[in-house]
């Protein structure tokens, strides 16, 4: 059964400014539901967030362009995304999901609205899927030539110890590798955990990029995000030529209750940030790597 979402909070500056052309790389969108109705089958309901609220929210954090993605709620329905990607051409982005039988002209369409990469939901936890829907492997591997032909990358969503598993047919589809929140690390883990070396190693030699993104989603301790410090310095010694940074707003899967973490703040989620960076790799990670990633103009 799905739960709703709580929503999420008010924008929150991180109180200093940002470099010129800083992009948020990972955002959802959900509705108009009128319009855009979430998938019957799907793990949560989080609260309508369309378009229009998005670049409310990206001028009231001084965020100058941002990457859309197609959450698993909507299963492989990227109307809304799209919706999102047509009010702001030059500043948004998007990274879709597909069925098998996508058609050529669907992905030229996907294409010429501002779509840039493709995501594969592989995010287990005991080895059971832990969202319904999105797409899995066999349909990434029947449509990685096309994408290929296109430009576009391939999003990951997985935990990292499964990474060492996973990564031989990643690096098959041939296409730029784009791992989601450090991997889904659990700071309790430790950053000598096998699969999240590996995922250093790869973005060290280049053959991976991550979102250095989702501290809200690492931490044990909570904000301001302290556990995560040593996951971000061990990406960033690696290679900060290869790392953008998310929000992940608007922060779907947090609900209401005594036994859980509240939304997290924009602001401490970009102080998180700033903590971890020398003004280069800030201006870096926020705005000329998602610039040659996302290829904004």
């Amino acid at each position: 059964m799905s739960r709703d979402c709580l929503a999420p909070q008010a924008p929150a500056p991180p109180g200093f400014a940002l470099p010129e052309g800083a992009c948020d790389s990972h955002t959802h969108v959900f509705g108009p539901y009128a319009r855009y109705p979430l998938a019957e089958d799907r793990s949560y309901t989080p609260p309508e967030n369309d378009g229009a609220a998005l670049l409310r929210q990206l001028d009231a954090m001084g965020l100058a362009r941002c990457v859309i993605v197609t959450a698993s709620a909507y299963g492989a329905d990227n109307r809304a995304m799209l919706e999102a990607l047509a009010l702001a051409p030059d500043r948004l982005r998007g990274v879709a999901v597909l069925s098998a039988g996508v058609a050529e002209a669907e992905l030229d369409r996907l294409t010429e609205a501002g779509v840039r990469g493709v995501r594969v939901n592989l995010f287990r936890r005991d080895g059971h899927q832990v969202y319904r829907n999105g797409m899995g492997l066999a349909v990434l591997q029947t449509l990685a030539p096309r994408l290929r032909a296109r430009g576009w990358h391939l999003q990951a969503w997985l935990h990292a110890p499964d990474l060492p598993e996973l990564w031989p047919a990643l690096s098959a589809c041939e296409m730029t590798v784009v791992i989601d929140h450090m991997g889904r690390m659990s700071t309790a883990r430790g950053v000598d955990d096998p699969g999240f070396a590996l995922l250093c190693r790869l973005v060290a030699d280049g053959a991976a990029w991550t979102k250095i993104s989702g501290a809200d989603r690492l931490t044990v301790a909570g904000a301001p995000y302290d556990d995560v410090d040593p996951f971000a310095a061990a990406l960033i010694a690696a290679n900060p030529e290869r790392l953008v940074w998310g929000s992940d707003w608007p922060h779907i899967n947090y609900f209401g209750g005594t036994t859980e973490c509240g939304v997290p703040s924009d602001g401490d989620l970009l102080r998180a940030l700033r903590r971890w960076t020398d003004d280069g790799t800030l201006r870096r990670i926020l705005a000329d790597n998602p610039a040659a990633l996302y290829g904004f103009p």
